[in-house]
């Protein structure tokens, strides 16, 4: 059962006894290619030598009626067709473990971070970024305030059963600061900063504070669905999991594999955000559209931007312009705040078509959702991949 045992028997000493040595003390030599064989093999007995076997084919006759059988190794060096198949299921089993296994893990694994290391980090992280990108805000008291109540009873009525974590229960808080544009971002262990900028894009577009409610409730889904821990997690996770399979060299794979990850992940993230969302605002009877529109209205601001930047970049000869391009009287049909239905559905159709453009794999590895597919569901109230409730 533990494989054949080889017995050599001493030419120079008639009548001696045989050294047996059992299977795991020979290092028998693998058969790289069954059709073209080496001259000879070479018999590792450690200690004791070595044989060269001179009759190959004799000897992988007798070794097969001795009952020695190739490893899988060995059969993948081969046979191509089986070091292909195994290649593939190797490849299958790493994508599920990317793709399900890993998140699944770390979701599990979040329960046991305490809520003291989150608070801890989220300071940090808040300080360095006051001390470079994000400056105190210049919103008036009385606005900040107003902001903060509606916050405050968005908190109040958010169900527990909307949260992954029904024990978790961080102090929600809002903070305002200046510096990043129109932005909104969550902290782990619920700080969640709301930028100036859009609170000024809501209300240059006529959009009501529901539009930044909602942009609230999508921060809070990212707080007490704990995204940023959990993705802490996902990438020690998927650093041991390669380091486990792939040894020695998974350090270079899990690297590239960690951004791969993080930015899938991420993708995931900001749809179960966008699912909070529509069900905390459903449940307080406040309407998503605002916060789908705000949302519209940004890409397509951040379009006319990176527009902008492209047309200088291609030079500044107008006599190739077709009439009209850039004509500073078409800033005078710019969308007023009553047109902002309209001007979003322009934005779509720009946006639909890079994206009908872009290959399928990109799509898996982008950072966020398609913008413009997750604002209309935000409009419509609803998204197919978000549980019935």
């Amino acid at each position: 059962p533990q494989g054949p045992s080889l017995a050599l028997h001493p030419v120079s000493q008639p009548g001696a006894e045989a050294i047996v040595f059992p299977c795991q003390q020979v290092g028998w030599p693998e058969a790289w290619n069954e059709r073209r064989p080496p001259p000879r093999v070479v018999v590792d007995l450690q200690g004791h030598g070595s044989l060269e076997i001179d009759a190959v084919a004799d000897w992988r006759t007798a070794l097969a009626a001795a009952g020695k059988r190739p490893g899988i190794a060995q059969r993948m060096q081969t046979r191509w067709p089986l070091l292909l198949g195994v290649a593939l299921a190797a490849a299958i089993g790493l994508t599920l473990f990317y793709r399900y296994g890993t998140p699944w893990a770390a979701t599990q694994l979040t329960r046991f971070v305490p809520l003291g290391w989150e608070t801890s980090v989220a300071a940090n992280v808040l300080k360095q970024m006051d001390d470079g990108t994000l400056k105190p805000s210049k919103l008036p008291p009385e606005r900040q305030a107003q902001l903060k109540a509606r916050f405050d009873v968005l908190v109040q009525q958010a169900p527990a059963t909307l949260h992954r974590y029904p024990d978790y229960r961080p102090p929600l808080t809002l903070e305002f600061r200046a510096g990043m544009g129109a932005n909104a971002f969550a902290l782990p262990g619920g700080k969640i900063v709301m930028t100036d900028g859009i609170v000024k894009a809501a209300a240059d577009k006529g959009l009501p504070d529901d539009a930044l409610v909602g942009v609230l409730a999508h921060e809070i889904g990212h707080v007490v669905h704990r995204h940023t821990t959990r993705m802490v997690v996902e990438q020690g996770v998927l650093n041991m999991g390669l380091g486990l399979a792939l040894g020695d060299v998974s350090g270079i794979v899990s690297t590239g594999a960690s951004v791969m990850t993080g930015l899938a992940y991420s993708r995931s993230h900001e749809r179960e955000a966008d699912c909070y969302a529509i069900a905390l605002m459903r449940h307080t009877a406040l309407p998503t559209a605002p916060m789908g529109q705000l949302l519209l209205a940004i890409a397509r601001d951040e379009e006319d931007e990176e527009g902008k930047g492209k047309s200088k970049d291609k030079g500044s000869d107008k006599d190739k312009k077709a009439p009209g391009d850039n004509n500073p009287a078409d800033a005078a049909h710019a969308p007023t705040p009553q047109s902002t239905a309209s001007a979003p559905d322009t934005a779509r159709k720009r946006k639909l078509g890079k994206e009908a453009e872009s290959h399928p794999a990109w799509s898996l590895l982008s950072s966020h959702p398609e913008t413009v597919k997750r604002a209309t569901e935000l409009e419509q109230g609803h998204a197919p991949h978000c549980a019935k409730s």
